[in-house]
């Protein structure tokens, strides 16, 4: 066989997958499976069942994942004139792997790595509900910062549980008498849980203890909590930009047009320079006097 038919085979199996995959049947049908798999585990929990129906919730557990592994060699399919383009969308990655981790034997042995593996799948309805994938990618987007925000809060927590350990810790040694102790309780209370229970029991010992638990909960539940609110906020606008240029991205110029277009370029700057050559030549030259 030689390389063009090669090519000829390997272009028509990929426009008939695509056609497949993007049709929507096929996206609800995919959609079905993953909601029968979530279901599968849900009915799995009860013991009872589990031990009546297991040879039918067995082979239910087979047929999900042949049907899964049909659907992910139907979208490499798809890109079997573009091999590489399947493995730049991060979802078909993920897809992949959880199906192909089901068919190593350590997985096939492990019941609690199939369960995971399993639980997984139903992380792929994601893919099939639009608004779900931006939440989903502003979320990852959201690390970073949301790093920024834990190492912030992670400072605060230790200057002010150090604090209440030195004021506090030989009247209040249930809630400051260590250091640890100390970062649990001020945890709590960025939460406002108990946080009137703390001030009465602070204001028994000074009354300066206000200034303490009021700055504290300025900081750590308002000002931190904004903050955080501001990255995931960012990182959801985000989001929803990247999807919307996926959703309506801008047609590449071909190649061939583009070379076209330089030529055609070419020749006109050619014809304008032919014609102030002619016009040059042409010109009157000035009257003589009499």
């Amino acid at each position: 066989m030689s390389e063009r038919t090669a090519a000829r085979l390997r272009r028509s199996l990929a426009d008939h997958s695509r056609r497949i995959v993007d049709s929507g049947a096929f996206t609800a049908t995919v959609f079905c499976l993953i909601a029968g798999n979530a279901a599968l585990l849900g009915i799995e929990t009860y013991t009872g069942v589990v031990h009546q129906w297991h040879g039918v919730l067995k082979a239910a557990e087979h047929l999900f994942l042949v049907a899964f592994t049909a659907e992910i060699l139907l979208r490499a399919a798809a890109h079997a004139d573009r091999p590489g383009d399947f493995f730049r969308d991060p979802w078909n990655i993920f897809d992949l792997l959880v199906v192909t981790v089901a068919f190593m034997p350590f997985a096939r042995e492990n019941a609690t790595v199939l369960r995971l593996l399993r639980l997984a799948r139903v992380l792929r309805a994601a893919r099939f509900l639009p608004q779900l994938r931006v939440v989903i990618v502003a979320v990852g987007k959201s690390l970073p910062g949301t790093l920024s925000f834990l190492l912030v809060g992670a400072l605060l927590l230790y200057v002010y549980a150090m604090v209440g350990w030195v004021f506090f810790a030989d009247d209040d040694p249930e809630h400051y008498g260590s250091f640890g102790r100390a970062v649990l309780t001020l945890f709590l209370l960025m939460t406002l849980d108990g946080l009137g229970d703390a001030v009465r029991a602070g204001l028994e010992i000074s009354r300066w203890s206000i200034a303490y638990f009021a700055s504290f909960v300025l900081l750590g539940s308002f000002v931190l909590v904004n903050l955080l609110i501001g990255v995931v906020i960012n990182s959801l606008q985000e989001a929803r930009e990247l999807e919307a240029g996926q959703d309506h991205p801008v047609p590449a110029r071909p190649a061939a047009a583009d070379d076209a277009n330089a030529a055609l370029r070419a020749r006109i700057a050619d014809a304008r320079r032919t014609l102030d050559d002619l016009e040059a030549s042409l010109e009157p030259s000035a009257p003589s006097r009499r």
